[in-house]
């Protein structure tokens, strides 16, 4: 039988060579084991960031409607609903997301009040120290005077927190509702944290001062004696949380 060179020179059959797959682009390629990808570790992970993004969004859209109802409940005219969920609605709404709808017929402040401030603490045996008054309004009317974009918390925190106050006391200073409570418990925090700021000595106990003056009719003349307090109304001494070092 005649043989081929190849088979001769290589001393292989030709039955024994098995020939490689190809196509006109040319050889297949060869997969490498190591970069196969698995299937199920990468469907597993996508499965669980996806039910972990869904639960995100049910959540923030759920949040959003009880907002949007506990917000149009409470500025809406009273109804059966309303006043069925009152605390609910209130314990919502107070003191951060409390709507003031005033755009159309704004109420101007007929007055100026100044809030003071004072801090005391425990000493040695019976002895108390007691502080200088401090003037937390002024601090606030230096900072929207010397700043061209003031923010909401200088210009509405500590005159809305005392607004808030006098609606839910009246003239007198005892809490008998449990909103009334959370107002004077605001209010103190606010002044406690800003005293606490100012001189940053250690104090348990606060008391304010709101001295409240009419504003001066139009046209007065500049330098003006100012308007003799209408109020000068002293609050007792509250309990907060100690600060300082």
């Amino acid at each position: 039988m005649r043989k081929t060179g190849w088979a001769v020179s290589s001393g292989i059959e030709p039955a024994d060579v098995k020939e490689l797959p190809h196509s006109d682009s040319g050889p297949a390629a060869q997969e490498c084991p190591d970069d196969v990808p698995t299937p199920a570790k990468t469907s597993k992970r996508a499965r669980v960031l996806k039910a972990g993004l869904s639960a995100a969004v049910v959540l923030c859209v759920a949040t959003t409607l009880v907002h949007v109802v506990l917000v149009f409940l409470h500025v809406a005219p009273a109804n059966t609903v309303s006043k069925r969920y009152n605390p609910l609605i209130n314990a919502w709404v107070y003191p951060f997301f409390e709507q003031n709808w005033r755009l159309f017929a704004p109420d101007p402040e007929s007055v100026n009040r100044q809030i003071l401030a004072r801090t005391a603490r425990s000493g040695t045996g019976k002895s108390v120290h007691v502080s200088s008054w401090f003037d937390l309004t002024a601090v606030d009317n230096s900072a929207v005077e010397h700043d061209p974009f003031p923010s909401h918390t200088a210009q509405n925190l500590l005159r809305r927190s005392w607004t808030s106050y006098v609606e839910s006391h009246g003239g007198d200073d005892r809490a008998h509702t449990e909103r009334a409570l959370m107002m004077q418990k605001y209010l103190s925090n606010i002044a406690a944290d800003r005293m606490a700021a100012h001189n940053g000595g250690t104090f348990d106990f606060i008391q304010l001062r709101v001295v409240t003056r009419p504003i001066a009719a139009p046209g007065s003349p500049v330098g003006s004696r100012p308007p003799a307090p209408t109020e000068n109304r002293l609050l007792p001494w509250w309990k907060v949380t100690p600060h300082g070092n």
